[in-house]
């Protein structure tokens, strides 16, 4: 008999060239931790030695991992489309969201994460903000830090929307029909993915007539970590400002 917990949630964790910083031990810890939460990874066409890493780490944990290998590498974006779509599929739960490999949102975070879902039920979606507050360590390298405060004024500006952090790694969604629907169809961009998505959901709401306030929750992270060995360089920040174009074109916000 399968005493395998049904997952409440699944988080899809993409991974590219993550060979010498997948944290097997902090993965280990979070699904002691979280019975019911399944983890998916997926590759995405690592050039290294990540899939057999990954596949190694899934035989130790039946059951509650999983692993989604794609070839050739696509990028993050459609690795997590993709990931949240299977996921979806396989009954991976009421809720699903993705996670970064590196762990600059520690798991741990994840309990309040449910916690806004299970209390608030309007809220569709739950987004990780990496907000420097007094009793909390959020630490970014600065240059990071204030060019992602021009772009993140510049996505609400563009959204209609409020929004003090779209783009950290950390985001967990009710697993709903709409939420398909906005997957359904590659995104247009490969860096700002989350902008995109926000866009989608803002599009999906008003066609229906339904007000997005009080549906998206930004949740103060207690800890954030810059990682070293970001994949993100200066060329790809420039390329979001010209996603954004392509964003709202294809998305227009009213």
């Amino acid at each position: 008999m399968d005493l395998t917990p049904v997952p409440c949630c699944t988080l899809v964790v993409p991974c590219y060239n993550e060979e010498l910083r997948f944290y097997a031990d902090a993965f280990t810890a979070f699904l002691q931790a979280q019975p019911d939460v399944h983890l998916l990874f997926v590759n995405d066409g690592s050039s290294d030695g990540t899939l057999a890493r990954l596949q190694a780490f899934c035989a130790e944990h039946p059951g509650q991992t999983s692993l989604l290998d794609l070839q050739p590498n696509g990028g993050k974006a459609e690795a997590v489309r993709k990931g949240m779509l299977h996921a979806m599929a396989s009954g991976g739960g009421s809720t699903v969201g993705f996670w970064d490999a590196d762990l600059a949102t520690p798991l741990d975070a994840y309990p309040e994460f449910r916690e806004v879902l299970d209390e608030r039920p309007e809220v569709e979606m739950v987004f990780g903000a990496r907000i420097r507050l007094l009793g909390r360590h959020v630490a970014r390298n600065p240059m990071r830090h204030y060019a992602g405060r021009v772009f993140a004024t510049t996505v609400s500006i563009m959204l209609g929307l409020a929004i003090y952090d779209s783009q950290c790694g950390a985001k967990v969604f009710r697993a709903t029909p709409r939420l398909e629907q906005v997957l359904r169809q590659p995104f247009v961009s490969r860096w700002i993915f989350d902008v995109e998505i926000l866009a989608r959901f803002l599009n999906s709401w008003r066609a229906d007539g339904l007000n997005p306030d009080g549906r998206i929750y930004e949740l103060p992270l207690q800890t954030w970590i810059d990682v070293p060995g970001s994949k993100v360089k200066l060329n790809d920040f420039i390329r979001s400002f010209t996603d954004l174009l392509r964003i709202r074109k294809n998305f227009p916000s009213r």
